[in-house]
């Protein structure tokens, strides 16, 4: 691919790289199966759910409420890089303290998960914004893609070193599984800070003529969302893809943050887990480049409406899993609908966007999808506390699914000449 040339576009390209280690090793992997088995181990398995969806919901709702804010600041210049700097190194601290956390101490563990996932999701508020300093408007979907390709991949060669780490520790000097499993969190973290810093070095920030004052850039940017919001509601078929978008997203990041504590709950070995979450990332990474080339035959909206049907069978055919074997199966079907759902998503909503309005209405889209990971890990954990049973809970990401494929069913296409 000629972007692949520019030095600027790889080196935003390896933040994706750097940052994916913390989804795949925290969100997705190891801290899931210690939480349950290692800090939280005296908690009942429906209550250790609980509380991990719990922080999950209040991580992501802390990002979601601040979005706004935060991307005034981004676009108001001259910031980005500075801002993304602390999101980033409050992540990585975070994460390389769940080193040091000892064994029992569930309360420390869920409050340093609460705080690295606000690194993380709060610096690519502004990771995303310097797309702009990086591509022209023409290139924005296959710089994007070139992101999502480079996290897939370094999140998932990071990992798979990691899980070797934890099964063989004594090849690398160490005298336990969970031993290998703290070493994670702070490789991790040593990752995440690494590959980060080519962006830091390489890609510099759009010149603007004048800074705004942060007070008044976070008043701005609240005012610019109720602007935005009443335009939004005027425009239907813009409005029922966001809200189909708000649900069926929701689900997708559900699934991906619940699944390991799920397998657990039914008693599936640990390791046997991770595998699965191998699975799934190295069967995403072609699948989503794979997606693009669909969505031209066979068009965007029917691919992302394939997309969620695959996730559907993946919440109801999960309620029946019984071996592990099973998991496997899940984990791949999963990886050939992860990345293109999110991808596609993106590339489908920039076709309602009004000319000039891209980073107005982006932003908005941008809030939504931090919101998308509220309702669902907390739905997951309230519904397996109240009935007592990890399949129901699972079972219910399915009306998050289902209600955004009826939504999105009834999207007209859009009109011509809206495109960015």
């Amino acid at each position: 691919m000629g972007i692949l040339k520019n030095r600027r576009v790889l080196a935003w390209a390896f933040y994706d790289w750097a940052n994916s280690a913390f989804a795949t090793t925290v969100l997705a992997g190891f801290f899931p199966v210690f939480f349950k088995q290692y800090w939280g181990a005296e908690l009942a398995a429906t209550e250790s759910t609980f509380w991990l969806g719990a922080a999950s919901s209040f991580a992501a709702l802390v990002v979601a409420l601040s979005a706004p804010a935060l991307g005034a600041i981004a676009d108001a210049g001259g910031r980005r890089k500075s801002f993304l700097a602390s999101f980033a190194t409050f992540g990585v601290l975070s994460t390389a303290a769940m080193f040091w956390v000892a064994q029992g101490a569930w309360e420390v563990a869920a409050l340093l998960y609460v705080l690295g996932t606000i690194g993380f999701a709060g610096g690519n508020v502004f990771y995303d914004a310097m797309l702009l300093d990086v591509a022209e408007p023409s290139e924005y979907d296959r710089v994007s893609t070139v992101g999502y390709s480079f996290g897939y991949l370094g999140g998932g060669l990071l990992f798979a070193g990691q899980v070797l780490v934890t099964q063989k520790p004594e090849w690398f000097g160490l005298t336990s599984a969970a031993e290998g499993v703290r070493w994670a969190f702070l490789t991790c973290a040593a990752w995440w800070a690494i590959f980060a810093l080519p962006l830091f070095k390489w890609v510099s920030e759009a010149s603007q003529s004048d800074t705004v004052p942060l007070v008044s850039a976070a008043r701005e940017g609240f005012r610019e969302l109720v602007s935005t919001f009443r335009e939004i509601r005027a425009l239907k078929p813009v409005l029922y893809f966001l809200l189909a978008y708000w649900l069926y997203i929701d689900g997708v990041h559900t699934v991906i943050k619940m699944a390991v504590d799920y397998g657990l709950a039914l008693g599936f070995p640990s390791s046997s887990l991770i595998l699965a979450l191998l699975i799934t990332q190295f069967v995403g990474f072609p699948a989503a480049l794979a997606y693009g080339p669909l969505a031209n035959r066979f068009g965007t909206k029917n691919m992302i409406m394939v997309a969620i049907a695959v996730y559907i069978g993946v919440s109801v055919l999960g309620t029946q899993l019984t071996t592990v074997t099973h998991f496997y199966l899940m984990a791949g079907v999963i990886g050939l609908a992860q990345g293109g759902v999110q991808a596609l998503s993106r590339a489908y909503f920039g076709r309602f966007v009004p000319a000039g309005k891209g980073a107005q209405f982006y932003g908005f889209f941008n809030m939504l999808g931090k919101f998308a990971s509220v309702l669902g890990p907390l739905l997951v954990g309230w519904v397996t506390l109240v009935s007592g049973n990890q399949r129901f809970g699972i079972l219910s990401i399915s009306i998050l699914l289902l209600a955004g494929l009826l939504l999105l069913a009834r999207v007209p296409e859009p009109a011509a000449g809206t495109q960015t």
